[in-house]
């Protein structure tokens, strides 16, 4: 169950996902890649501490990496409450999950602390509100290391001041199969964005989906940042749309042999890597988006993308797996699903 989906979806036809980031560091403690194991467990009971004047013990869950299994861990990165580089710093690093799954607060990833909310959907001003309220009373109970004049100090100097990564999970079909997408990414490169894969930097595109999210956070104001990626993604939404309504007014009959054609594979094949899976699952959703498929809800696809993953196939039948089992397992569950 992905609880995070839960809820309502503006513009869910391409926007997956909003999500609002902001990093900070305590003062008089080295950043987490020059901390010792002593002065992290410190660190992690202060902000703690903080955590418990605003919120209690009810509200989050705190979850060390140690105290996870490998495929744990995992699983949490598949479904993007966590990032890749916080895994990496097993004795180190650990997280607050809110009982919504809406809410994360990294501790030691690659500052000591990445208040993380994700929302379905285009939801900026929602995440923006929610996460500057969590960080607004964090900073009331910890000492912040701020500068005057550069703003938030943070291990990487592309997010010194604001601290904030704003991005949005689009799914973009009908741009990549046009040979449009190459030429939005160069675009939003020249504007100061940035477009990444699934799981953010250094990750793989899967199933047509992309990150799009701000590359610097010095000399802009949060609310600036938040609007010029919101009015960006407003033009991308705009476009895919467009190609969209294009191709079934041009292309009908070869858009509806793909799309079927993908949901007869994933109907009847007996063996499905995850790439590929994901491949013909973006195919259904957009079928389903532009009313060519009937039967199946857009939401439940975004579910099983996240299912199908190697971490989550293992967790949901709670036994380590080989590629093969992992491929045969995958199309079992989503012949299960059609």
């Amino acid at each position: 169950m992905i609880k995070w989906l839960e809820g309502p979806r503006k513009d869910e036809d391409v926007v997956v996902s909003t999500r609002i980031r902001v990093a900070r560091n305590i003062e008089n403690y080295k950043f987490p890649q020059y901390i010792n194991l002593e002065e992290s467990k410190e660190l992690t009971d202060e902000i703690l501490n903080g955590m418990k004047k605003i919120s209690g013990d009810d509200n989050y869950r705190f979850i060390r990496i140690n105290d996870l299994t490998p495929r744990e861990r995992f699983v949490y990165i598949e479904e993007h409450l966590i990032s890749p580089s916080l895994v990496q710093k097993v004795d180190k690093s650990s997280f607050l999950l809110r009982n919504d799954e809406k809410v994360t607060i990294m501790i030691n990833e690659e500052d000591h602390i990445r208040i993380q909310v994700l929302m379905p959907g285009l939801n900026f001003e929602e995440g923006w509100q929610l996460c500057t309220q969590i960080d607004d009373l964090l900073e009331e109970n910890l000492d912040y290391a701020f500068h005057e004049r550069l703003g938030y100090l943070t291990s990487c100097p592309t997010n010194v001041g604001t601290g904030l990564r704003a991005s949005v999970m689009v799914h973009l079909p009908c741009l990549v199969m046009t040979g449009h997408i190459n030429a939005i990414v160069e675009a939003l490169s020249k504007i100061g964005l940035t477009v990444r894969g699934i799981y953010g930097e250094g990750s793989e595109t899967l199933g047509h989906l992309f990150q799009i999210s701000n590359q610097t956070t010095l000399g802009e104001k949060e609310e600036s940042i938040i609007k010029k990626l919101n009015n960006v993604i407003f033009q991308v939404v705009a476009r895919e749309r467009n190609i969209r309504k294009n191709l079934m007014e041009k292309k009908k009959v070869e858009m509806e042999d793909k799309i079927f054609r993908s949901f007869g594979l994933l109907k009847h094949s007996r063996l499905m890597s995850s790439k590929e899976a994901m491949g013909h699952l973006s195919n259904v959703k957009l079928g389903c988006e532009m009313g060519i498929i009937n039967d199946v809800a857009s939401k439940e696809i975004l579910k099983l993308m996240v299912e199908i993953q190697p971490a989550s196939i293992q967790a949901n039948l709670n036994k380590e797996m080989t590629k093969e089992e992992r491929d045969i397992n995958r199309a079992q569950l989503i012949r299960n699903f059609l």
